[in-house]
């Protein structure tokens, strides 16, 4: 029955995902450049129409992705053991890297809204730390690559569903409200949900790999999904530099 209930949890996974990270490809790469060619009466009249009805299913869509996403690591990973290899077993690091999982995002807000606010030293410092985890994970923790890659994945995913509920949206509120209003939004507000949006972009990416890439052997080392996670934060930074170059007719 759990292979049912895993089967499921899989294909609501990815249905929640692909609407989630849709539109949030759709908010940084087509209505980012987009919505600075709207005048003030369009942006009053399109804004307060088009923003909550796509922030809904952005945001119950991240919901839906990270619930699911639990789920199946309770089932696969916890229940039917595929954490470990070997003679590998539950410790205490387990338990510390487990819980460091669904705590990140609190450690990640107070590092990104201080010392690694700056673009650059937060994706250098971002890259170490993430280099950190996974050597922790794999070296103190023992998991299997399996383990450290979804558990890495599950990092980024945690971070990213906290941004769209505790910054994003209701940042977006804000920003909605003050432009129905035909006010200018405060610019530290639009700068939050800007950098947030921006910074669940780059993650998306490498969470990617860690789902579908956990039988790429050639992969198995922490040093290795480091660079991979680099790789997909250069395509990131490549298809937003493509993307302000795209026009209308």
């Amino acid at each position: 029955m759990e292979y049912v209930f895993e089967g499921i949890f899989r294909w609501l996974h990815v249905f929640f995902g692909i609407l989630w990270i849709g539109l949030l490809y759709f908010f940084n790469w087509v209505n980012s450049a987009f919505a600075p060619t709207m005048d003030a009466d369009t942006k009053r009249k399109v804004v307060p129409e088009l923003m909550p009805r796509a922030l809904y299913w952005f945001r119950w869509g991240a919901a839906f992705t990270w619930v699911t996403g639990v789920l199946l690591l309770l089932i696969v990973y916890y229940h039917q053991q595929a954490l470990f290899e070997g003679s590998a077993h539950w410790s205490v690091a387990t338990i510390v890297m487990i819980a460091l999982v669904f705590v990140a995002p609190f450690i990640y807000d107070a590092l990104y809204k201080g010392p690694l606010k700056d673009p650059t030293t937060g994706f250098i410092a971002g890259l170490v730390l993430a280099l950190v985890v996974l050597l922790l994970f794999a070296y103190w923790a023992h998991f299997s690559f399996r383990g450290y890659a979804i558990h890495l994945g599950a990092m980024f995913g945690t971070i990213m569903a906290f941004n769209v509920w505790f910054r994003i949206w209701p940042s977006q509120q804000t920003i909605i409200t003050a432009t129905k209003n035909g006010q200018a939004p405060d610019p530290a507000i639009v700068a939050l949900a800007g950098t947030r949006s921006k910074h669940n972009t780059y993650m998306s990416v490498p969470l990617v790999f860690t789902m579908v890439g956990q039988h790429e052997t050639w992969a198995a080392n922490p040093i290795y999904l480091t660079i991979i996670v680099l790789v997909g934060w250069g395509l990131v930074y490549h298809i937003y530099d493509r993307a302000k170059n795209v026009k209308g007719f």
